[in-house]
C-alpha cells in the first residue's frame, strides 16, 4: 500500500435520478499534503466527485479509498469520514444554518462529543486564525457573501480534518473577499493540510497547485503538474479551459528569442518579470 496516497478513487460511476451520468469510470489519486486544483466545464463531474469523497453520494459502482481502506457507509463510518474530509460548498447558504456565527462554528465540535469548554476553546482558536472575531456574534443571515464563505470554512476547519475540499471558494466574491479567502487557503496548505480546490481560474491554479486535474464528462482527462497540464492545448479545449496568459506570453518571448530557451515555465507574472529583468 502506498502510504503517500490519502485518497484514491477507482472506476467511480454515479447517476442521478433523472438519468444523468455524472461520473463515468473516474480514477484519481490524491497525495497526502497535496494541493490539487480540479478544473472542467460545468457538469463535468467536479461537485459530484467531491460529494462521493465524503460519503454524501455513494457511487453506483467503483470504490473510494481513504488511507487504503474502502469508505464505510455505516452511520458510524460516515461520521468518522466527515471528521477527516470536509467540504466547503460553492454557496455557503447551503451549509450555514445556525442563528449566529459562534453557534454555527460550535455545532461541529459539540456534535463530535466535545464538552462545552473544549468546544469553545477550539472555536475561539479558529475564529482567531481566520480573523472573524469582529462578526462572531452576528446573525448568520446578516453577513456578506465573503463573510459567510469564511464562516463556512471555519465550520470545517474547526473539525480539524485531514482533507479540505473547496468547491469554487471565491465564486461571486468581490476582489477584496476573494483575496481573503485565497489567503486562508494558502494558510491551510502551508500547514500541511491536503487541499482539493475546484476553480475556473487558470492563473490561480497555475500559481497555487502542486497538481491540476482536468475533468470532462465524468472522467479525468489528465492529472499532472500545472506546467504540463496548461501546455496541453487539446485537453484544455476538451475541458473548456484556456492556457494561462503568463504561459502564452512566455511562449511568444521564447519564440522571438527575447528569453533564452530552456527556462522553466513560469507559474506567475512575478516569475516571468524576474526572467525579463535577468536577460
Amino acid at each position: 500500500m502506498n502510504t503517500d496516497i490519502i485518497i484514491r478513487a477507482e472506476r467511480l460511476c454515479y447517476r442521478y435520478e433523472d438519468g444523468t451520468n455524472a461520473l463515468n469510470g473516474m480514477d484519481l489519486s490524491v497525495r497526502r499534503g497535496e494541493k490539487l486544483a480540479v478544473m472542467g466545464a460545468n457538469g463535468s463531474g467536479k461537485s459530484t466527485f467531491f460529494l462521493c469523497l465524503n460519503g454524501v453520494h455513494r457511487p453506483f459502482s467503483g470504490t473510494v479509498y481513504l488511507d487504503g481502506r474502502p469508505l464505510d457507509y455505516s452511520k458510524k463510518g460516515l461520521l468518522a469520514l466527515r471528521r477527516r474530509i470536509g467540504i466547503v460548498f460553492q454557496d455557503p447558504d447551503q451549509q450555514l444554518f445556525s442563528a449566529d456565527v459562534f453557534g454555527e462554528i460550535s455545532f461541529g465540535p459539540l456534535n463530535l462529543g466535545l464538552d462545552e469548554e473544549a468546544a469553545r476553546r477550539r472555536v475561539e482558536d479558529v475564529i482567531r486564525e481566520l480573523n472573524i472575531a469582529e462578526f462572531q456574534d452576528k446573525p448568520v443571515h446578516f453577513l456578506s457573501g465573503g463573510q459567510k464563505k469564511r464562516v463556512a470554512i471555519a465550520d470545517i476547519l474547526v473539525m480539524r480534518p485531514d482533507v479540505m475540499i473547496l468547491d469554487e471558494p471565491t465564486a461571486a466574491l468581490d476582489p477584496k473577499h476573494a483575496r481573503l479567502v485565497d489567503s486562508i487557503i494558502d494558510g491551510l496548505s502551508e500547514n500541511g493540510m491536503t487541499v482539493i480546490l475546484s476553480t475556473h481560474d487558470v492563473n490561480r491554479a497555475l500559481s497555487w497547485a502542486d497538481s491540476v486535474a482536468l475533468f470532462d464528462n465524468g472522467k479525468v482527462l489528465i492529472k499532472d503538474t500545472p506546467e504540463a497540464v496548461f501546455q496541453n492545448e487539446p485537453l484544455l479545449r476538451r475541458a473548456s479551459r484556456e492556457t494561462p496568459a503568463v504561459i502564452r506570453l512566455f511562449g511568444v518571448l521564447t519564440e522571438k528569442e527575447l528569453l533564452p530557451a530552456g527556462l522553466p515555465v513560469p507559474r506567475s507574472e512575478r516569475q516571468l518579470e524576474k526572467y525579463l529583468r535577468e536577460v
